[in-house]
């Protein structure tokens, strides 16, 4: 729901029209209502573009307290609203909306920053306090709403989206840096690809006093070290206490002033999200799913099965490499990352005809591998688990050398990545195709970019953003990798999907993404998620209430669109094709561009298996290329 501005200008008023045109920049994330406030002296400023969905008459932003002191901006929602509300009313606090944002408001005026601890959902706000001069911006526990900063001019603005701080006057360019980290998978979880451009992290707050400006952390994951007591060492303690818990957190995401609908696939996740959505809503509810054009990938069938058992009404969105090819480019541009998988196009075009459906809100079933361990570069440390620490980094890190090829190719780019796949156990092949991987880019990054992050790991460097002792030293294994999974691909490349569906204003709520859930299920040992062979067993017998038998005995595919290398001569291959032979990929300066034209001339020679494990370096070669173009980056 929505986008957000917000500025603070100490030095020097800040420029009206600046303010507007970096909330204009925001336009199809909130399509119903834009507005701005900027203060007398023009120090402090937000802007808000609305996408009405709870409160569809009253709710225009910013909003203010009774006495003007106090603004806010939100994007997303506050679940259990009502509640809060009422509490606040009967303490004397009095609202001028409707709507659930104005509850993070008041929060402010009893508690300040920690407002935060009594606020649910999927939110990021950005909050003016004229008494202390102060701007407050936070983002929710796991990053599914965005929320990036930069300094302009000597001034703090904030924004939904990169695109609208360019407009606020920030320079375009590259963080070469942060490029480097991302072509290896290293990202960070505070940069973003553009210089001078962070992001406030998943569970952080952003505070801009006179003094100072900083990020704070005010939630974390928390994992319980190995073998710490608790009372779900069951199964038969779990499933139960998971199901009641995670109705609620479906319960509370039907709310709203317009119709709901689902993302529905094959797998349990988002077919018992549909399920608790059509049993708590006790009518049919829309169930949205894509239709590839290639069997192997389509799960269609599986959705439709599905939505007939609870009575949905399905809705197939039928997506070609056509379509792919079309809308690679706006997916990659409204995204403001690299697209490794065409998932993302087809993201896009998901909320696409979501919208032309009528529909504003659907919810999704992501971040049940994350709770669950469903993910299968996490299982071999799941089912090899039990109790047992790993302790990070430096006893177990004093291995012998590399043994295999592979682990000296892994080596040759990080020592420490190639270390801690022997730690943890990383099974020969998926150890195998990380060297072909690393390997590769090797082979094709421009020298003079190599040159420049010569005798840099950027494991290690990944790595040293955290507080090991803290928060990863003594935990199973599987909870560290899911740590910082959590911390890295999820929250940067999963989560960002959020900004191809607000390309189109469709806010996805995400059930499983709820912080008393994940504070729930993360006590919960290994060796009982293990249960069934790492399965997300657990959670099948949960949602078996609501799922086919299809489904509950299914072995669910991960959400990919077809490679774009897989069929040779097919329209996204072509594009792809004829984008990295062309002049905007000669500006790239990452990658040495005969290199990358001998591998295209290779790839029709290749078997299937081949060009499909190449398609993710194709993809994010051709995403880094629309990037540079679109933005102006180079």
């Amino acid at each position: 729901m929505c986008g957000i501005v917000a500025v603070v200008s100490r030095e020097r008023p800040w420029a009206e029209d600046s303010l507007v045109r970096a909330t204009q920049r925001l336009l199809h994330r909130g399509p119903d209502e834009q507005h701005h406030w900027l203060s007398a002296n023009g120090q402090a400023g937000l802007g808000h573009t609305r996408l009405s969905i709870i409160d569809l008459t009253t709710g225009a932003q910013p909003i203010a307290n009774e006495d003007e002191t106090l603004r806010i901006v939100v994007n997303g929602e506050f679940y259990d609203f009502e509640r809060i509300r009422a509490e606040l009313e009967g303490r004397g606090h009095r609202f001028r909306t409707r709507t659930d944002s104005e509850i993070a408001l008041h929060l402010y005026e009893e508690k300040g920053v920690d407002c935060l601890d009594d606020l649910r959902g999927e939110f990021a706000f950005a909050l003016w306090d004229a008494k202390n001069e102060t701007l407050f911006a936070a983002r929710d526990r796991f990053g599914i709403k965005p929320l990036f900063y930069a300094r302009i001019g000597g001034a703090i603005v904030a924004a939904s989206e990169v695109k609208a701080l360019f407009a606020a006057g920030a320079p375009a360019a590259w963080d070469r840096e942060s490029v480097f980290h991302n072509i290896f998978l290293g990202q960070h979880e505070d940069r973003t690809l553009f210089d001078g451009i962070r992001q406030v992290p998943a569970g952080h707050y952003l505070l801009s006093t006179r003094d100072a400006t900083r990020v704070v952390r005010y939630w974390d994951a928390d994992y319980p070290r190995a073998g710490a007591a608790t009372d779900l060492d069951s199964e038969e303690a779990c499933v139960g206490r998971v199901r009641s818990l995670l109705e609620e957190c479906v319960r509370l995401r039907m709310r709203a002033d317009v119709p709901v609908g689902c993302y529905v696939s094959g797998g349990v996740d988002s077919s018992a999200v549909l399920g608790m959505a059509a049993s708590h809503a006790g009518r049919g509810v829309a169930a949205f799913t894509i239709a590839f054009d290639h069997p192997d990938f389509d799960e269609s069938a599986s959705a439709r099965r599905s939505a007939a058992q609870v009575g949905a009404d399905f809705h197939p969105i039928v997506v070609t490499e056509a379509d792919f090819a079309d809308c690679f480019a706006d997916a990659v541009w409204q995204g403001e990352t690299i697209q490794y998988n065409a998932h993302g196009p087809a993201r896009y075009l998901l909320s696409k005809a979501v919208q032309k459906a009528g529909y504003k809100v659907v919810m999704a079933g992501e971040g049940a591998d994350e709770l669950f361990a469903g993910y299968a570069f996490a299982r071999s440390a799941l089912l090899g688990s039990g109790n047992r620490a790993l302790q990070w980094p430096r006893r177990l890190f004093r291995l012998l050398r590399p043994r295999t090829q592979q682990e000296r190719v892994i080596a040759s780019t990080s020592s420490s990545l190639e270390r801690a796949c022997r730690v943890i156990g990383v099974p020969a092949d998926l150890k195998t195709s990380l060297a072909e991987r690393l390997g590769l880019l090797r082979s094709i990054i421009a020298p003079g970019f190599a040159a420049t992050f010569r005798d840099r790991d950027p494991f290690r460097e990944f790595m040293s953003q955290f507080d090991i002792s803290r928060s990863l030293k003594g935990r199973e294994p599987v909870k560290q990798i899911l740590y910082l999974w959590l911390k890295s691909l999820f929250v940067n490349y999963v989560l960002a999907g959020e900004r191809l569906d607000m390309a189109h204003a469709v806010e996805v709520r995400l059930p499983f993404l709820d912080h008393k859930l994940f504070e729930l299920t993360r006590n919960i040992p290994a060796a009982v998620l293990a249960q069934g062979g790492g399965r997300k067993q657990l959670l099948r017998k949960a949602m078996k209430p609501y799922i086919t038998d299809e489904v509950y005995r299914g072995e669910k595919q991960p959400f990919f669109g077809p490679p774009s290398t897989l069929r040779v001569g097919n329209p996204l291959y072509t594009y792809v094709q004829d984008l990295l032979r062309g002049e905007a990929f000669r500006a790239v300066p990452f990658f040495d561009r005969p290199a990358v034209i001998a591998l295209l001339d290779r790839l029709p020679q290749m078997d299937d298996a081949t060009r499909s494990a190449l398609d993710p370096i194709v993809l994010m070669m051709a995403s880094l290329t629309v990037l540079n173009e679109r933005y102006g980056l180079a």
